[in-house]
């Protein structure tokens, strides 16, 4: 049987009997079938839920043509060469799929098709992958990047119950980049999560939700959730990430208070391996004198605490805030202390020392970095800083740095690509980078197959990306 004809048995349960009798064209005994279906009983009363006035067959009724349309529709793009053509029949298909759902979610279609149940032998969830591939029909779209960085990403494993933020960080580029449906389709099991098992002290099993939550518009949802959890790290980290996403927002006074209460609550918990992150979020919100006192205080504090533990003196998070608000000797010492367990500070603190006018001596760090993905990275970062005091020149000098480390060896680089991209954009405003980008995601690809993956490889793809299309660092 044909696709219809085995997804109308499904569907016509009543008439699967007689179905299985003999062969016959599915399509004109379901247009006769539907055409002869009787109407709702006399008095019968709308149903709450169903579209207009309708009653329950009425919905079912109409749920089946739709079905038995989509079907068809597939089945021609199926059968077709003609890209654009087969493209105008899946989003007809699609389109009469969703109206199941919208107008008739009561029948037993829209049940399973919400459900992600097999009706026959189709799959919903199949067909949506499917529609959300269309993208690529344009392979440097942005569309297509999101749709393809989404299979370098490892399944969830349910129940869920440790952090992701490969696929949360994929939820908030869809958020900013794509599909915001899509968005909600991807957090949703993970707010179910913690409600199921709220957190009240395990570091970090909130799951990343405040921070994605923030990024997603979700700001009194991400404080919520913030709020019940009692553990310094996560509590704070969660408050000053949502403090910054405001701040990208426009809305600097509420993230000065969400700063405060970060502050309020490391005091009342003895939180003092955090404070970094309290004073760097003091800066970001436009508090400087606040944050440069509670920077200090700190620094001689931890220093103090761990004198004797040569190597173990300070919280990461510590010497990034020392990037924007200490001496950068002091700054270049705390990173020293914290690069090895912690890379990602190296251009986080070389960024900022850049920015600050330390632009050789940040640059000539850089360049004893041994990991070239953190060193390309750093450069971009510099190079950033280097355009904004307008010196074009020494922006160009970092972009060869940068060209340097994709022509050395032959391995792929998809990360150092990735950031080549950033870098495109940053010095020609045009869609140059495109081409970069893409080259890098099938380098990534390329990578992560058979029994060389990279778990770690999609996170600072959609950072990068994210970065270029909205001159936001949000999920670095």
């Amino acid at each position: 049987m044909s696709v219809v004809e085995r997804v109308a048995v499904g569907v016509f349960r009543p008439l699967g009997r007689f179905l299985a009798l003999g062969r016959f064209l599915a399509l004109p005994v379901l247009a006769v079938t539907l055409a002869l279906t009787p109407g709702a009983p006399a008095g019968a009363q709308p149903i709450p839920g169903l579209a207009g006035n309708q009653t329950l067959p009425d919905a079912q009724a109409m749920a089946n043509r739709q079905f038995v349309q989509a079907m068809e529709s597939i089945k021609k793009a199926d059968q077709s060469y003609d890209l654009q053509e087969q493209t105008k029949l899946l989003l007809q298909a699609d389109k009469l799929l969703s109206n199941i759902l919208v107008q008739s979610p009561e029948s037993p279609l829209a049940v399973q098709l919400s459900t992600n149940q097999f009706v026959g032998d189709f799959d919903y969830n199949d067909f949506k992958s499917r529609i959300r591939s269309l993208a690529c029909n344009d392979a440097q779209s942005t569309g297509c990047f999101l749709y393809r960085i989404e299979g370098l990403i490892q399944p969830v494993d349910y129940p869920i119950t440790a952090p992701r933020w490969d696929w949360l960080s994929l939820a908030v580029a869809h958020y900013h980049l794509g599909d915001k449906e899509r968005t909600k389709q991807i957090i949703a099991p993970f707010i179910a999560a913690f409600r199921r098992a709220p957190p009240v002290t395990d570091t970090g099993r909130d799951l990343f939700l405040g921070r994605a939550l923030a990024l997603t518009g979700e700001v009194d949802m991400a404080l919520d959730i913030t709020r019940r959890i009692n553990d310094c790290s996560t509590r704070i980290y969660n408050l000053t990430d949502i403090s910054q996403a405001l701040i990208w927002k426009g809305d600097k006074g509420q993230a000065g208070k969400l700063v405060e209460e970060a502050a309020e609550y490391a005091q009342a918990n003895n939180c003092a391996w955090e404070l970094g992150l309290v004073a760097e979020g003091f800066y970001r919100a436009g508090n400087e004198a606040r944050a440069h006192t509670m920077f200090l205080n700190t620094v001689e504090e931890q220093f103090s605490r761990f004198k004797d533990r040569k190597g173990n003196c300070c919280a990461p998070e510590l010497a990034v805030a020392a990037g924007d608000l200490g001496d950068p000797n002091l700054a270049l010492g705390l990173l020293r202390t914290v690069q090895q367990e912690s890379p990602w500070t190296i251009p986080a603190v070389l960024g900022r020392l850049g920015a600050r006018g330390e632009m050789q001596l940040a640059t000539t760090y850089a360049e004893q970095v041994q990991d070239t993905d953190i060193k390309a990275e750093t450069f971009v970062q510099l190079m950033a800083d280097a355009l904004k005091t307008g010196d074009r020149k020494q922006a160009e000098a970092l972009s060869g740095r940068i060209d340097k480390l994709l022509s050395a060896g032959t391995d792929p680089k998809p990360l150092i690509l990735a950031q080549r991209a950033r870098a495109d954009k940053l010095l020609f405003k045009d869609q140059r980078w495109r081409n970069t980008y893409l080259a890098g995601l099938s380098a990534a690809e390329r990578s992560n197959s058979g029994d060389t993956q990279r778990k770690d490889i999609a996170v600072p793809m959609l950072a990068a990306l994210v970065e270029i299309e909205t001159g936001t660092p949000m999920l670095q």
